[in-house]
């Protein structure tokens, strides 16, 4: 089946079948959201078929928790779990520092509640979405639909002195409405261009009245699993400070079981 994807696709499913090798029996995960983290869901419910792994996951978004109940993987709230071992999840982009822009998929509020309710967080990415200096991908921002216009003007004004490219604000669109968010609440993505200062940038962006959240995930990731079409995985870890670096390989053709539930 693998010899059908396409060379992105296959530097996900490297990097996203690496990183379910970290989930173990009897643990607490958290499932992100978008294309590299339904790989992740799929070879997870793979495992709880095959190995019988138990775990109990918390997914970051309804679409994902569809898909991780289709595949056999227990769903449950970020509540009755109340703490959680592990969170698995993609990105936008990121930089040397493991600091993160996510939203892309609309869930940046889900994710980042459960990012930081787990002890440990591990980033799969394909080599594309890692950039010298974040901005190039649209930053979303959350923000609730009462008065979102006086948020956008609001933010477009603090941008004015921060230490961005460019400042082009627009509200995410779902065809003609505005999208919304799992939590009825609207997006809007900043074309920044590059971010100098990310920190104070999302400090600044959560003081404004109507935001929610914002996608700059800023000292929560500790992994990050880079993927590669040939099935090349690099790992590079700054839980202990200093960025250690491991390499892997998935082989590709070998593991079927991923669709088996599809």
């Amino acid at each position: 089946m693998t010899d059908q994807m396409t060379p992105i696709d296959r530097a996900k499913y490297a990097a996203a079948y690496c990183a379910a090798d970290f989930v173990k029996d009897g643990m607490r995960v958290g499932l992100g959201t978008g294309s590299t983290a339904s790989w992740l869901v799929r070879r997870l419910g793979a495992r709880v078929k095959h190995e019988g792994l138990r775990i109990i996951a918390v997914p970051t978004s309804t679409r994902t928790a569809q898909l991780a109940r289709e595949v056999g993987i227990n769903v449950v709230t970020l509540d009755e779990a109340r703490w959680l071992d592990l969170t698995i999840d993609g990105a936008d982009e990121f930089d040397a520092e493991l600091t993160l822009i996510k939203g892309g998929g609309g869930a940046l509020l889900h994710e980042k509640i459960v990012a930081t309710a787990s002890d440990q967080m591990i980033v799969i990415t394909d080599p594309a979405k890692e950039v010298n200096a974040l901005g190039a991908f649209p930053l979303p921002v959350e923000v609730i639909p009462f008065g979102w216009q006086a948020s956008k003007a609001l933010i477009e004004e603090i941008l004015a002195s921060m230490d961005v490219l460019d400042r082009r604000t627009s509200l995410r669109m779902n065809g003609d409405a505005p999208y919304m968010t799992d939590e009825g609440n609207y997006i809007l993505d900043l074309a920044l261009g590059r971010i100098g200062n990310a920190r104070q940038l999302s400090l600044v962006l959560n003081q404004v009245p109507g935001v929610v959240e914002n996608g700059l995930f800023v000292d929560i990731a500790d992994q990050v699993i880079i993927g590669h079409p040939d099935g090349a995985v690099e790992l590079r870890d700054l839980s202990d400070g200093s960025a250690q670096v491991s390499h892997r390989r998935v082989e590709l053709a070998e593991d079927s079981n991923i669709f088996d539930d599809i």
